[in-house]
């Protein structure tokens, strides 16, 4: 199994168009994306080709390769123009074993842990800082932010295949990896 995993958007048209692109060459069987589609809320600066509109028109044309989990910017107004799902705040992975809790962040995050066992992976955006660290019994990752990465990380997403994760620029050079098994 190949995913691709990317988070927080926040309506960049060309954010979403290099991740689409990525997405596209990855070979990934689906693309997960964790929350924050359309809107730059009140405390981010507005993205680079701020565009919700044409971010609505490119993510309904894949929405067939869409997983997605709800951002605390995302709202049920967003889920009327988008043609899949985006209102759960969480989803469960299995990942070739291993169990993935899978959210935004701003609910379940690495000081707010899901229920969970040793060992189970917790995956998150929401903080636009990316990382992978043990926290509590899982291991926390995050593929940092597509569109307004912080703290001087690049704009990136995240692979996963046969246990490894890849958090790669939005230019797809390799930034860090992680083996959960």
């Amino acid at each position: 199994m190949k995913l691709m995993f990317a988070s927080d958007l926040h309506g960049s048209r060309t954010a979403c168009e290099a991740v689409l692109a990525q997405y596209e060459k990855s070979g990934a069987s689906r693309l997960v994306l964790l929350g924050d589609l359309l809107y730059h809320g009140p405390r981010n600066d507005l993205p680079e080709a701020y565009d919700p509109k044409a971010v609505t028109a490119l993510l309904n044309g894949a929405k067939d390769e869409l997983l997605c989990v709800r951002g605390n910017c995302d709202a049920e107004v967003d889920q009327m123009v988008l043609s899949f799902p985006i209102l759960a705040d969480y989803a469960l992975f299995d990942l070739d074993g291993t169990t993935a809790f899978v959210t935004h962040g701003h609910l379940f995050n690495a000081e707010n842990l899901p229920p969970h066992k040793p060992g189970d992976l917790l995956i998150h955006g929401h903080t636009h800082v990316l990382g992978i660290w043990p926290a509590g019994g899982m291991t926390y990752i995050n593929p940092g932010s597509a569109a307004l990465p912080k703290e001087n990380n690049p704009k990136s997403f995240m692979l996963y295949e046969d246990g490894e994760f890849t958090i790669c620029t939005l230019e797809n050079e390799i930034i860090r990896t992680f083996r959960s098994k």
